[in-house]
């Protein structure tokens, strides 16, 4: 009788567990079958529904109720705080595995260094502050909030979430389940001014509708554009036409600048056309931004026009884009930051297929477009392994039963955590947010996470 076919997928969030999904769905799962391990870094699964996205939104993290179907499934394993290239490696996975998934997604800040002064004291990166305010368990757990006026660079979604985060007060956020540390954290935080910049006009924003509508549900947060920012050329019209989404932002813009300026007690000041030049400082720490006013070509595209502004700002954050981390044994496109492939088929420099290695997600085409988007990634990904699965192109494992995983952690010391041990861990962050009347309060030490997943 033929054996399941045995798949390692590196990543819970999810890219991972659509992948996972997309093999459950397969010819393959009604035969031979198949059989999924799940490895991920954290203690816990969901990637960036846990770490990456904003605690008042609640909305979004319900798509983890979709991710728990896939994991319920008895094909399917997880193994939580496994840290691939450290507590298992390429080779290793080769011996258990016909093939190889690898969905690890994209934490770190995408450089600025051709900005000056973008290394002084008060200028952060996006995703170390929504590490921090997500409550990972590697990042510190202080955060400086000392700043009355700050700037936000770049015009997606990371830096409304930021923006946001900033300008609401620690009680707004006290219903999510931000960690003590964090409430207590915003509870110091001075914050006032937050000014958003975008070197682009209203028609290039990367914002979703939806989520820049909602900047202005907050009751402290007055949201204010420059009518003056309201500027459309033939390029920008044409992607108004083009882009349902794009049309609807610009009209919430447009409805925004027209209006008289409120009297809530934080401003967001969304100002477009404005390309940083220089963060200033002295004595190694911040004291403004300078900025270039930029006009439209007539493209969508802008340039510079030769006048500068300074901002009275005492802090910067950068939210122009993630960046993935390279992974050990696989080529890597230092450029775009993702693994070289074809179809979800890692690429070699030589230009063939690293036999049963595959990507999906961000670390397959770069930190873009919303979580959704990486079903489709992870559907053509699952359709290229099997066809090679169908074709015998995949290696063949020298030791696919499932057991041998667990003796190998176990040989090496690794302490793991299972999908049972994220129930436990989850009624455990739910019964800390009881008495409180919250959902959950998030753990944040990794030791504790691990102790109540029972590891």
């Amino acid at each position: 009788m033929p054996r399941p076919l045995r798949v390692a997928v590196v990543g819970s969030g999810p890219a991972g567990i659509y992948a996972a999904d997309a093999l459950l769905k397969s010819d393959a799962a009604a035969d031979p079958g198949v059989s999924i391990d799940i490895f991920e870094r954290m203690p816990a699964p969901f990637g960036l529904i846990r770490y990456g996205v904003a605690p008042d939104h609640p909305r979004i993290k319900g798509i983890i109720t979709a991710l728990h179907q896939v994991l319920d499934k008895p094909q399917v394993r997880l193994f939580g705080n496994v840290d691939y290239g450290a507590d298992i490696h390429l080779d290793d996975l080769r011996a258990f595995y016909d093939a190889v998934i690898f969905a690890t997604g994209a934490t770190a800040d995408r450089a600025m260094s051709s900005v000056p002064g973008i290394d002084l004291d008060g200028s952060y990166g996006a995703a170390d502050f929504v590490s921090w305010y997500d409550g990972h368990p590697d990042v510190p757990r202080t955060w400086p909030l000392e700043a009355e006026k700050v700037a936000v660079l770049g015009v997606g979604n990371v830096a409304l979430d930021v923006a946001r985060i900033l300008a609401k007060t620690a009680e707004e956020l006290l219903p999510t389940e931000i960690p003590p540390n964090v409430h207590e954290g915003l509870l110091a935080n001075k914050a006032r001014e937050i000014h958003v910049f975008g070197r682009r006009g209203p028609a290039q924003a990367k914002f979703s509708p939806m989520e820049l509508r909602e900047l202005d549900h907050s009751p402290t947060i007055e949201v204010v554009v420059d009518p003056e920012d309201i500027d459309y050329d033939e390029g920008s019209i044409a992607t108004r036409r083009g882009n349902k989404q794009a049309d609807m932002v610009a009209k919430t813009l447009e409805k925004w600048a027209i209006r008289d300026v409120g009297d809530r007690p934080h401003k967001l000041f969304l100002h477009f056309f404005e390309s940083p030049s220089e963060i200033l400082g002295e004595d190694g720490k911040v004291t403004g931004l300078r900025t270039e006013r930029t006009e439209l070509d007539g493209t969508g595209n802008v340039k510079g026009t030769g006048e500068f502004k300074d901002w009275d700002v005492t802090a910067v954050y950068r939210a122009v884009g993630y960046l993935s981390d390279k992974l050990p044994k696989l080529p890597w496109d230092i450029d775009s930051g993702t693994v070289p492939d074809e179809g979800g088929r890692v690429i070699q420099e030589s230009g063939e297929h690293l036999t049963s290695t595959y990507v999906t997600g961000w670390i397959r085409r770069g930190p873009i477009g919303l979580i959704g988007h990486t079903k489709g990634d992870a559907n053509e990904t699952v359709s290229n392994l099997l066809d090679d699965f169908a074709n015998g192109r995949l290696r063949t494992p020298a030791t696919p039963e499932p057991e041998a995983v667990d003796a190998f952690l176990a040989e090496h010391s690794v302490r793991y955590t299972t999908w049972e041990g994220w129930h436990r861990l989850d009624a455990a962050e739910k019964a800390l947010g009881e008495p409180q009347g919250r959902e959950r309060v998030k753990l944040v030490e990794r030791e504790d996470m691990l102790r109540e997943s029972g590891a």
